[in-house]
């Protein structure tokens, strides 16, 4: 029965891909030393070296995209209510409109 699979926190894997990319030991010596293959340790190597620009990127860049997103969803919601505003109007049955607000319907007795 094979043993379980080791789970590495980031901490460790930022660790061992800095050393890798520091370039003073070979990878097959960090794979011994902190006991993982070593192509895992390229793995996490190429992943800090794409991962950099996020990290390093403008916060102006990051803000305007958060600012985008939030603004997109708000008139998607716009939308949607908009549309059941109108379905609402079209079907309720009793309804008397005066000067732009809704008011209780006048039901006959």
């Amino acid at each position: 029965m094979a043993g379980k699979r080791k789970v590495h926190t980031a901490a460790f894997k930022a660790q061992v891909a800095l050393a890798a990319l520091k370039g003073d030991r070979t990878i097959n010596e960090l794979a011994g030393q902190y006991d993982v293959h070593p192509t895992l340790i390229h793995g996490w190597k190429k992943q800090l070296v794409t991962g950099a620009e996020e990290v390093l990127g403008s916060p102006a860049r990051v803000a305007s995209a958060d600012a985008e997103a939030r603004q997109t969803e708000l008139f998607e919601q716009i939308g949607r209510l908009k549309m059941e505003l109108e379905w609402m109007k079209k079907s309720c049955p009793l309804r008397l409109r005066t000067e732009g607000h809704w008011s209780r319907p006048i039901i006959p007795s």
